[in-house]
C-alpha cells in the first residue's frame, strides 16, 4: 500500500477534483454558449461526422475534422513538449500546462459574443486533449479529468467487486470515482449559472479553478518537491 508521500503533487486527488470541476465548466460553456457541442472529448464529434456522411452532407462532415484535428494536435504537443521542459529542470510540464490553460481561458473570456464559435471550440479541444494526456492518475488510480465515461464505468465495477469479494478497498476506490463525477457535475452546474449572467466571461470560472491548481503545483515545483523534478508521474 502506497503512502501519501509516494505521490507527487500533480497526482493528488485534490488537484484532480479541481480539474474535474473545470472540465464540467468547459462542457457547460461550449454546449450552452458556443455552438451546442462538447469539446472535452471527441466521441460526439466522430458520431456526428458519421451521421453527416450517412446523410450525404459531406461538407458538414468535413467540418468535424477541425475539432478532431485540434484534439489530436493537443495529444501530440503534450507528448513532445514535456521532454524539453524536463531538460530545463525549472518547472514540471504539468505546471506549465495549467499556466497555459489559464492564459487561453482568460483570452477566451475577452472574445466578443459575436466571435465565431469555432475559436472557443478549437481552443478548448486543444487544451482538454493536453490535460487528458498529462493528468492520468490520482494517487495511483487511473483517471481522466475532462470527461466522465470511465468514471461511471469504474464506479460500477468497483461496487460490484466490493460486493463479490467483500473487500472494502474496492468500495473506497468506487467512492473516489464517484467524487470525481460529483465534481464534474458541480462544475457544469456552476458554469450553467454563470453563463446565464456573464455569458462568455463565465469561462473565467475555469480560470479561477485552474489558478488554484497552478499555485499549488508551482509551490511544489519550487519548494516542496524542488529536488524531484526528474520523477515521472504514474501512468506515463
Amino acid at each position: 500500500m502506497e503512502s501519501e508521500q509516494d505521490f507527487l503533487e500533480c497526482e493528488r486527488g485534490r488537484v484532480f477534483c479541481l480539474l474535474m470541476m473545470s472540465g464540467g465548466l468547459f462542457g457547460a460553456f461550449t454546449y450552452l454558449l458556443r455552438g451546442n457541442v462538447f469539446c472535452n472529448a471527441q466521441t460526439g464529434n466522430i458520431v456526428l461526422m458519421g451521421m453527416a456522411l450517412g446523410k450525404g452532407e459531406f461538407m458538414h462532415a468535413a467540418y468535424f475534422l477541425i475539432p478532431i484535428t485540434a484534439y489530436g494536435l493537443g495529444a501530440i504537443v503534450s507528448e513532445i513538449l514535456p521532454v524539453s521542459v524536463k531538460k530545463a529542470g525549472i518547472l514540471r510540464w504539468d505546471t506549465l500546462l495549467i499556466g497555459f490553460e489559464i492564459l487561453i481561458t482568460i483570452l477566451l473570456g475577452f472574445l466578443p459574443e459575436s466571435a465565431p464559435y469555432q475559436i472557443s471550440q478549437v481552443a478548448i479541444n486543444f487544451i482538454c486533449s493536453m490535460q487528458y494526456n498529462t493528468f492520468r492518475q490520482a494517487e495511483g488510480i487511473p483517471m481522466a479529468t475532462t470527461f466522465c465515461t470511465n468514471h461511471v464505468r469504474q464506479f460500477g465495477i468497483h461496487i460490484a467487486k466490493s460486493i463479490r469479494k467483500k473487500d472494502i478497498s474496492y468500495m473506497k476506490r468506487s467512492l473516489q470515482h464517484g467524487k470525481m463525477l460529483l465534481m464534474f457535475i458541480i462544475g457544469a452546474a456552476a458554469g450553467t449559472v454563470m453563463g446565464r449572467y456573464f455569458y462568455g466571461k463565465s469561462i473565467w470560472g475555469a480560470s479561477f479553478l485552474l489558478f488554484i491548481v497552478f499555485i499549488d503545483l508551482l509551490h511544489a515545483d519550487l519548494i516542496k518537491e524542488k529536488g524531484m523534478l526528474e520523477r515521472v508521474p504514474r501512468g506515463h
